[in-house]
């Protein structure tokens, strides 16, 4: 999958939240980001959709030999779960946006993002 979506853009895989579902859909899907207007072919079981504007927390783990890429994806996510973006004025939004994860690459590391949206000052007492 990841390579027939490689030749469009950086592949990404996404956590679509259920308003961005279709029915019968899956929640974990695959994809790439296209222009709007983008009109040229697509791999066969793809189709393109719209994702709303967010605002997301990017985190990226260490480099991590290749073939390690599982264990990496893990620790970031582990890391992920305990941050708490309360303290920088964001919340998480899990359902304003996907959260997404870029192809796993040991030389620059494990990047996945988070939707946050942020906090007003009545929000932070």
């Amino acid at each position: 999958m990841w390579e027939q979506l490689d030749a469009l853009h950086e592949p990404m895989g996404l956590w679509l939240p259920e308003a961005l579902r279709p029915p019968g859909t899956s929640t974990y899907v695959q994809g790439v980001e296209v222009p709007r207007d983008y009109s040229g072919p697509l791999p066969d079981g793809f189709e393109c959709i719209e994702l709303p504007a967010s605002l997301w927390m990017v985190f990226q783990g260490p480099p991590f030999p290749d073939e390690e890429f599982g264990e990496a994806i893990a620790a970031l996510s582990a890391e992920i779960q305990a941050y708490r973006p309360e303290a920088f004025g964001f919340a998480w939004d899990d359902e304003a946006g996907p959260r997404f994860q870029l192809e796993p690459r040991g030389e620059r590391g494990y990047i996945e993002g988070r939707p946050v949206r942020r906090l007003d000052a009545a929000d932070r007492t």
